[in-house]
């Protein structure tokens, strides 16, 4: 199976030609053929620099919203778009190294003669955060881990690989990008994690806060338990029948 990567970005206009070069020395070897940027309505020169920075690259396609929709939205624009059977999702921040592609992969393969129906997800090691930031996402995480029981230490990394179909597949709703594990696993995907490295913020600002993190989630994590719970009765009633 060949792969495209998609990368949601917002006003990342300093951070995205960098990494868009990493992304294409990191692609080499591997099979990926289609590189999407989602750009979400960005009010700064996120497109036009990444225009620059692919360098006539025949794999880049870049897809604008006309206004900002959130980054689940821009998650979907772009695998709606893809062209390819494989999905990797990165972040535009240039926190997580695209060289770790090559983590996702390995671990696709290793465990292709078991299931093709998997999500390998990475999982940040040593973060390279503000200490506010790793508290709160360390205790959104505990939160999320006990409420949904997705054994996911980290599901705000955004380094991962599954396929397109099995994405389409789940109900979509605003941020679901952060529980992509936990709503797989509910639908019988097999969910491999992958420790990766991080990378501190260099330029742009975070489009996350502590509130984001702890408080607007509970609502999120509310709705996300009542999914799981009727997505997997209706898994068991076409298995009866």
């Amino acid at each position: 199976m060949y792969a495209t990567i998609v990368i949601p970005a917002y006003n990342e206009q300093d951070c995205i030609g960098p990494l868009l070069r990493e992304v294409i020395d990191a692609c080499r070897g591997l099979p990926v053929r289609e590189i999407i940027l989602v750009d979400d309505g960005s009010t700064d020169q996120t497109s036009e620099r990444a225009i620059a920075a692919s360098e006539d690259n025949g794999m880049l396609r870049i897809i604008r919203h006309g206004r900002r929709l959130g980054q689940s939205r821009a998650l979907l624009t772009g695998v709606q778009a893809a062209s390819r059977d494989l999905i990797v999702t990165l972040d535009a921040d240039g926190q997580n190294d695209p060289a770790d592609f090559e983590k996702l992969f390995a671990a696709y393969v290793s465990q292709q003669t078991q299931t093709t129906r998997m999500i390998v997800a990475g999982q940040r090691r040593n973060r390279r955060d503000s200490f506010v930031r790793r508290i709160s996402s360390r205790i959104a995480n505990n939160v999320r881990a006990i409420l949904l029981n997705d054994n996911v230490r980290d599901t705000g990394c955004s380094l991962k690989l599954f396929r397109r179909q099995d994405f389409l597949e789940l109900p979509f709703f605003d941020h679901i990008h952060r529980f992509i594990p936990a709503m797989m696993k509910a639908s019988g995907v097999k969910v491999v994690l992958v420790d990766v490295g991080h990378r501190p913020r260099t330029a742009g600002l975070s489009k996350y806060g502590v509130w984001d993190r702890l408080w607007v989630g509970v609502h999120d994590l509310i709705g996300v338990r009542w999914l799981m719970k009727r997505h997997v009765a209706n898994v068991e009633l076409e298995d009866v029948l």
